[in-house]
């Protein structure tokens, strides 16, 4: 890709984001205007600004990504990002919005009257919101590497300065319309290539079905592996090596590889002629974190499909940075026309990097042996078009790119900031808030820096566990039975959200690396999920003393319309 442009474009995104947020600071006049715009953000405005900071790097890059190199049993992804929000819809958004609290730890507060619960919810927003941000300084850095060759941590520190000054500086009522912005940008930076590769996939003689057959070289490519990986050959292979293959070190010459697995090196390159089948590699770990969830899929694919399932249709209505934004909305019946407006933007979004993942698989499917299938998105302009079209096509999409990391990492900023400056810092206030939005990034860029990481699909997948297995249960019951109790709530929490952050944590560090436990730990919500629904029913009923007084008013305070609830506000 010709950086020439790109850069630029980057650039431009980055300066417009600054910009548009300066125009949110000018009438951000209120400490209310800071964190929740004053309640006073339309169905409109705020569907544009959810599906904004929605759409993260897993949506813009990572699905197709998973589709290139997984094919379409991948489209659960979006089938599940999407319908979360009709779970949300139904179930939570009117509810919330009438709650009065401005984050999920008010909720908690509000619903059961203990600062311990509170402060759990907290906890578990912060682990949920640093959890997601790290795939998107991820996807900052690959995108920059792409584009520049720069070192993977440089696109991680822009984003974190450009987000932590915007958020910092004008607070709700800034990321909202940056947010907004950013949501047609990045529709339009993937519907544009979008037309322009289509048209030239049908002029190229390509096959028209990409997944029917084993991907193939559709012209000699020479790929260098830049981690140690094993490749699965079912049939020999003949490929020019400069490197070293199972610990003989080649030099330029043609070798053929019989069937079996073969380890490759860091830094051999391979050179493969055209209409040579694509290997299957296995890479294994790297850098102790794994690689991907693709072992558990093949092992155990149904399982994988519903835990995938359950994980994104409830995780949803518990991501901090979604939640916050319906505090933003004026009543319960423009939280729930701001719910069904962002099932259409998103859907309508969604339907585009499917499309890219099954042009890369013809296009790109080295990135498959590289380990970069995240960047199929930013490489296929260049493969299908070439020219000066191509890198004008290219410079769109690395900066629709970036607008998907700026948009999520602002939401989850400020969702993470709003609870350390309310539970952890000493004090409350502006001044705060500011001081919390800067640690709130701090952690999650130095561990990007430090560790690297899974594909940004699956990164987010598994925050997605983590949020069904806390919060779904606690806003699910809070909502909807008043029998729950302070205790019940904690312990739900703590077995049903710690198991899954635990589960987390070890598939992150490739334990174990395959089999029935690899399994249940890489897709904990089909059983974490029921763990925490079940855990705050058995303990809310062993509890019954210690329902909330006044109970039956805040329910009556989340089912009610603003106007009849309102006498029971006053009391």
């Amino acid at each position: 890709m010709n950086s020439s442009y790109a850069v630029p474009a980057v650039a431009l995104v980055v300066v417009a984001t600054v910009l548009v947020g300066a125009f949110g600071l000018r009438i951000s006049r209120t400490t209310s205007d800071f964190y929740v715009a004053s309640r006073t953000v339309g169905p409109r405005l705020n569907a544009a600004a959810i599906s904004g900071e929605y759409l993260s790097a897993a949506s813009f890059l990572g699905i197709a990504g998973l589709v290139l190199v997984q094919g379409p049993d991948m489209l659960w992804y979006p089938v599940g990002y999407t319908a979360g929000y009709l779970v949300l819809l139904l179930f939570v958004a009117a509810p919330l919005r009438r709650s009065g609290a401005y984050t999920l730890p008010d909720f908690a507060e509000a619903r059961l009257a203990s600062y311990a619960v509170r402060r759990l919810a907290g906890a578990f927003v912060v682990g949920v919101g640093w959890l997601y941000l790290l795939p998107q300084l991820q996807g900052a850095g690959l995108t920059l590497t792409v584009l520049t060759g720069a070192p993977d941590s440089l696109g991680g520190v822009i984003v974190a300065v450009v987000v932590v000054a915007t958020v910092a500086a004008g607070g709700m009522r800034s990321i909202t319309f940056v947010q907004a912005f950013q949501y047609w940008l990045k529709l339009t930076a993937l519907l544009v290539p979008a037309l322009f590769l289509v048209l030239a996939w049908q002029g190229d003689g390509a096959p028209r079905h990409a997944f029917e057959e084993p991907a193939t070289f559709r012209e000699q490519r020479v790929v260098r592996v830049d981690d140690s990986l094993d490749l699965k050959l079912d049939r020999p292979l003949t490929v020019t090596v400069t490197g070293t293959v199972d610990g003989r070190t080649h030099d330029g010459r043609r070798i053929q590889l019989p069937a079996g697995t073969h380890h490759i090196e860091r830094g051999t390159r391979l050179t493969f002629a055209k209409g040579t089948t694509v290997p299957t590699a296995d890479r294994g770990t790297n850098g102790g974190m794994s690689t991907s969830l693709a072992a558990s899929r093949e092992e155990r694919p149904l399982y994988a499909t519903y835990g995938l399932i359950l994980a994104t249709f409830l995780g949803t209505m518990g991501l901090p940075h979604v939640v916050v934004r319906f505090y933003t909305s004026p009543h319960g019946v423009a939280a729930r026309r701001t719910t069904v407006a962002v099932l259409g933007l998103i859907g309508a979004f969604y339907l585009l990097p499917p499309l890219y993942g099954a042009l890369g698989r013809l296009y790109t499917p080295e990135l498959t042996l590289t380990g970069d299938a995240d960047a199929t998105v930013l490489l296929l302009p260049d493969r299908l078009i070439g020219g000066v079209g191509g890198d004008l096509l290219g410079a769109l999409v690395a900066g629709g790119a970036f607008a998907a990391f700026l948009s999520t990492a602002s939401g989850l900023t400020m969702a993470v900031a709003g609870v350390l400056t309310q539970d952890v810092l000493p004090t409350r206030g502006v001044r705060h808030f500011r001081l919390g939005t800067m640690l709130s990034m701090a952690v999650p860029l130095a561990a990007s820096v430090i560790v690297g990481g899974l594909p940004v699909a699956d990164a987010v997948g598994l925050a997605f566990a983590v949020s069904a297995s806390s919060f779904c249960p606690l806003l699910v019951l809070g909502i909807w039975w008043r029998r729950l109790t302070p205790p019940g709530a904690a312990a739900g929490m703590l077995i049903g959200g710690g198991s899954a952050f635990v589960a987390v944590a070890a598939t992150m560090a490739g334990f174990p690396g395959t089999g029935p436990l690899h399994a249940l730990l890489a897709w904990p919500a089909l059983w974490s999920v029921p763990l925490g629904f079940l855990t705050m029913v058995l303990v809310s009923l062993a509890t019954p003393g210690r329902v909330p007084t006044g109970t039956e008013a805040i329910l009556a305070r989340f089912h009610l319309p603003e106007e009849l609830s309102a006498p029971l506000r006053a009391r």
